[in-house]
């Protein structure tokens, strides 16, 4: 049986500014540059054959959560991270 998506670890790479998600030789990534405590998130890209499985939200909680744990302030510049904040107030603080 194929691992679940929530099952497909979450890899932070720090040398690239992002977060990523590997599934089926594909890569779904969250871009952010960190400066002055605060993480600019400034894209969120899931490929099209990855579309429609969470991918994209679980980036954004992650990355959402790293900031949390760092006590970075949040700056979305991607409008799918924005939108994903306004879904989960649970966040807006970070803002």
């Amino acid at each position: 049986m194929p691992p679940t998506d929530e099952s497909i670890p979450i890899k932070h790479n720090l040398q690239n500014n992002r977060f990523e998600i590997q599934k089926d030789g594909l890569v779904a990534i969250l871009e952010y540059q960190q400066i002055e405590g605060k993480i600019i998130f400034t894209h969120t890209g899931v490929p099209d054959a990855l579309g429609g499985q969470g991918l994209g939200s679980r980036l954004a909680k992650a990355g959402l959560d790293y900031a949390q744990a760092n006590q970075l302030k949040v700056v979305p510049l991607c409008s799918f991270v924005y939108a994903y904040i306004q879904k989960h107030p649970e966040y807006q603080g970070l803002l």
